[in-house]
């Protein structure tokens, strides 16, 4: 009867636990990823998507490249900041495409690497946020406000679209039959900036062709690449349920199952393989203040490990390692390692520290003594 009592309180929190989750799940705003066509949050592009869709033929491409039409001409992709770099296959698919006499229209804060584009940081404050004031290749001005730190380098073939004074920030090059357009500013395309400034005659001047049949935003790039987590193959509910059953497999096993007193290890046992005698020592130094011995001893086994690992003698003075230490010593520079070595001679002389200088020189010394051990 106990059991039964205690069986139904159990299925009853489950399902208390269910329907709580439903309905927490149920009213959470949707979470979406950054730059993706279907999303209305402000680091969506829901809004070009929309615009463009009312005039022209607008899809989404969630496919691999490779698959992308190759017979019909004046087709536009769109990618807009590609969470990873697309690799030589997918690169020849995109490259076949314009080949082709299609165009493709990469907006990507810093381009490098893909479709043999090359950059270079910009003369800016990365930390300064103002309009800035682009032209076109018409000589118009437009007011703008641009995130990227870099520019391009234009090649010869390549045509200037946009620049700025700092550099160029769009261009256009031929491939084939096809174009590729290369801009370092997607967010102006995004719904949070896209009616600030100039951001629409600018984005428009690089994405609107009168001839294209179609536009396509690329969504291929936005998704994980190799995704095979959990998350992403089973949905919420279905998780929760699992762990649910966890917990109540758990619970039975728990209910079940004999339960035993603690482990008690025979003191013998563990007295003979542990540091009891280190311990000792140490709070007998602490106790006595004896922080002048405690320091020698601990920077002789240093130079102990220095000799046996690094070659250097044990007999030589802290300050005449320093060359050696210079070589060996990664993450220190020269200056630091010098006045390390002479804080450390000044320390180890002096026969009355304070509890903080040990603690300190302690510290070093065992940051020291684990840059040697590693080899």
């Amino acid at each position: 009867m106990q059991n039964r009592k205690v069986w139904i309180t159990l299925v009853g929190l489950t399902l208390l636990l269910l329907c709580l989750t439903y309905f927490i799940e149920s009213y959470n705003p949707k979470a979406y990823p950054h730059y993706v066509s279907e999303s209305p949050s402000p680091t969506g592009v829901k809004a070009i998507y929309t615009y463009l869709n009312e005039d022209q033929k607008v899809q989404r491409w969630t496919h691999s490249p490779k698959l992308l039409n190759k017979q019909n001409k004046k087709q536009v992709l769109i990618m807009v900041e590609p969470y990873f770099t697309p690799e030589q296959e997918e690169v020849d698919g995109y490259l076949d495409f314009m080949k082709a006499g299609n165009k493709i229209i990469l907006f990507k804060e810093n381009p490098r690497g893909m479709f043999d584009v090359k950059t270079l940081p910009a003369n800016i404050d990365p930390f300064l946020e103002e309009v800035i004031t682009i032209k076109d290749k018409s000589g118009r001005n437009f007011e703008a406000f641009l995130q990227a730190t870099n520019r391009i380098i234009p090649k010869e073939v390549d045509k200037i679209l946009l620049e700025d004074e700092a550099g160029v920030i769009a261009t256009s090059r031929n491939i084939g039959d096809g174009e590729l357009i290369t801009a370092i500013s997607p967010e102006w395309i995004l719904n949070d900036y896209l009616l600030d400034y100039d951001h629409i005659p600018l984005a428009l001047s690089l994405i609107e062709d009168k001839e294209s049949m179609i536009y396509y935003f690329d969504e291929y790039i936005h998704a994980p690449k190799n995704a095979s987590t959990a998350t992403t193959l089973y949905p919420t509910w279905f998780l929760v349920l699992l762990v649910q059953g966890g917990i109540l497999l758990l619970l039975w096993l728990w209910l079940k199952g004999k339960r035993f007193g603690p482990v008690i290890i025979a003191r013998e046992e563990s007295v003979r393989f542990s540091d009891e005698n280190i311990r000792a020592l140490s709070a007998w130094y602490l106790r006595g203040r004896y922080y002048h011995e405690s320091l020698n001893i601990q920077a002789d086994y240093v130079k102990q490990l220095l000799q046996e690992k690094w070659g250097m003698p044990f007999h030589r003075d802290w300050t005449d390692l320093t060359n050696k230490l210079v070589q060996r010593w990664s993450g220190k520079k020269e200056v630091e390692i010098k006045q390390y070595l002479r804080n450390l001679t000044k320390v180890l002389k002096t026969e009355k520290l304070s509890k903080h200088e040990y603690l300190l020189w302690s510290k070093n010394l065992d940051e020291l003594r684990k840059e040697v051990e590693k080899g």
